[in-house]
């Protein structure tokens, strides 16, 4: 938690991050921080932020870069800023592309719903990244996502397919900001008590403190 992407950071800080890329505050932003990749999904996050658009007045940020690795990136931005149409002229869907570690930790902070719909994934960092912070999270139920998320810990975990049902629990999350932020509450101590590195440094130190013999002190 100590790193640039999860230190606590000031309102000023926050704010500045997002002047810098020209982040409205005048309304709640729904966020995915993830790779221009297949399997992050951004046209779903596009889709399913459609439909969230509908019953709630929101603004989508899509955060991220595209992997050396993959030669599809440039091709996925580009179907990715066609399926928002005229939304990105209209300032409700942002792109931050290439943004330092404290931006990605400054709109984990500031959103008031993190996505992370992903068709595959392994651990997915980004989960516990925006839940240490008290963000609720609406993710697909892949891969390491559930050990990360529970439904009401965190935020919900959804088939990653199911526009309807991913659109209705970031709605819900949108209506209710006493118990979205409960959630975000509960899902930090989750992470403190699981996923931090003192946790695993005490449990390294378990298991070499049952593989070595003890030594006597002379």
């Amino acid at each position: 938690p100590l790193g640039h992407k999860n230190a606590e950071l000031t309102d000023a800080q926050i704010a500045n991050a997002l002047k810098r890329f020209d982040i409205p505050t005048d309304k709640p932003i729904i966020t995915q921080v993830s790779r221009f990749d297949r399997w992050k999904d951004p046209v779903g996050v596009v889709e399913v932020f459609k439909r969230v658009r509908e019953r709630v007045d929101c603004r989508l940020v899509l955060a991220g870069n595209m992997a050396t690795d993959d030669p599809e990136g440039a091709d996925i931005l580009a179907e990715t800023r066609t399926a928002c149409g005229d939304l990105i002229d209209s300032g409700d869907v942002i792109f931050v592309l290439g943004a330092k570690d404290t931006d990605i930790n400054a709109l984990q902070r500031f959103s008031s719903v993190v996505l992370q719909k992903s068709l595959r994934e392994g651990f997915g960092l980004t989960v516990s990244e925006a839940i240490w912070k008290g963000t609720p999270v609406v993710a697909g139920n892949v891969g390491g996502i559930p050990l990360q998320l529970k439904d009401g810990v965190g935020g919900f975990v959804v088939d990653p397919r199911d526009h309807d049902v991913c659109a209705e629990r970031v709605i819900y999350l949108l209506e209710n900001p006493s118990e979205a932020e409960e959630m975000g509450r509960l899902g930090k101590e989750h992470v403190r008590e699981n996923f931090l590195t003192t946790r695993l440094l005490g449990h390294w130190l378990a298991i070499l403190e049952e593989v070595m013999p003890p030594r006597r002190i002379r």
